[in-house]
């Protein structure tokens, strides 16, 4: 474990939800002082989950809130700001651009206008995506691909990303960008999302559904070294500042292979098979997506610890140790 957080003070946002927690959890185990804030008093979140509420302080207020933003940084005394507060369900924001926008671009420029206000803020990290990229022939995507996310969820990340540069840049605020792959395991309580709903269908012993041909080709990677990617870019600020870093674990898979190797991970192979509700491919659905994670290796030392196989059996353990709690 290292020692580079022990008595550092960090604010996180979108704590409560499954990557925020993740990151939260990592710098208390590390020693930070975190402070974390939350939009809504959701019934049931990772924090809880992970009996993390309290050993932080939590914050109630919205991210496009600028005084409350840099009442937090001032009074706290924060170093470092780890801005993963978005509206992240894809479905969502196709069906409420506006709401998407506001929190995904706006917050996202407000919170970097305080950080740049604040003088103790030495060290931010933003989060982007891979959908930032949109669709692009020439794959894996590279950090030199252009982002041509257009449909509202992946611009508003696409421009995130910028803005977060754009900060870097002209304020030479000590910012750097992370575009991760889809990410997974334990405390995903999005049950839309492909793995925590298709394993707990396979846990209740029932048939997971697939709501596309099957055929997209997805990457994932898992939580636990997600969380470690944010803090060595945090870390390594001095050399990552205005630059943004693609993470991904250089295995690309479709949707329907992914699937059944859950399937297979549950000891259900030839029992269960996978329901797949359409024939054709969605319109509009970017058929491949995976990234080249080399410069995050090569510059951090960053390379995926956990397996696709191990991680999603780490993650079935985990919603079959806390089924009776989701519900």
């Amino acid at each position: 474990m290292t020692s580079f957080w022990k008595n550092r003070t960090a604010f996180v946002t979108g704590a409560a939800g499954f990557v925020g927690a993740h990151v939260t959890r990592m710098l208390v185990e590390q020693g930070a002082t975190v402070v974390c804030l939350q939009r809504d008093a959701i019934r049931i979140n990772p924090l809880d989950l992970f009996d993390l509420r309290s050993r932080i302080t939590t914050v109630t207020g919205s991210i496009e809130d600028l005084p409350l933003m840099q009442r937090i940084l001032n009074e706290y005394e924060i170093e470092a700001v780890f801005h993963l507060a978005a509206q992240a369900i894809v479905g969502v924001a196709n069906r409420s651009p506006i709401s998407t926008f506001e929190t995904n671009i706006r917050g996202t420029y407000m919170l970097l206008e305080a950080c740049r206000l604040v003088p103790t803020v030495k060290r931010v990290v933003v989060a982007s995506s891979d959908k930032a990229y949109g669709s692009h022939q020439e794959l894996p995507y590279t950090e030199e691909h252009p982002l041509h996310g257009l449909y509202p969820y992946d611009a508003s990340k696409a421009c995130t990303d910028i803005i977060a540069r754009s900060f870097a840049l002209s304020y030479q605020l000590p910012v750097a960008v992370s575009r991760f792959a889809n990410i997974y395991g334990p405390g995903d309580l999005n049950l839309s999302r492909i793995v925590p709903g298709t394993l707990l269908s396979l846990l209740r012993g029932e048939a997971p559904i697939i709501r596309s041909d099957g055929t997209p080709i997805r990457e994932f990677v898992h939580v636990e070294d997600v969380a470690r990617g944010y803090l060595l870019l945090a870390e390594q600020i001095d050399q990552t500042r205005g630059e943004a870093f693609n993470f991904g674990a250089d295995s690309p898979i479709s949707i329907l292979d992914f699937v059944n190797l859950m399937i297979r991970v549950a000891g259900l192979e030839g029992r269960i098979s996978p329901q797949i509700l359409l024939k054709e491919k969605i319109d509009r659905e970017i058929d491949a997506q995976y990234l080249s994670a080399h410069k995050a290796s090569a510059r951090l030392g960053w390379n995926e610890a956990i397996s696709l196989e191990a991680g999603l059996r780490l993650t079935l353990d985990w919603y079959r140790d806390n089924l009776d709690r989701l519900g």
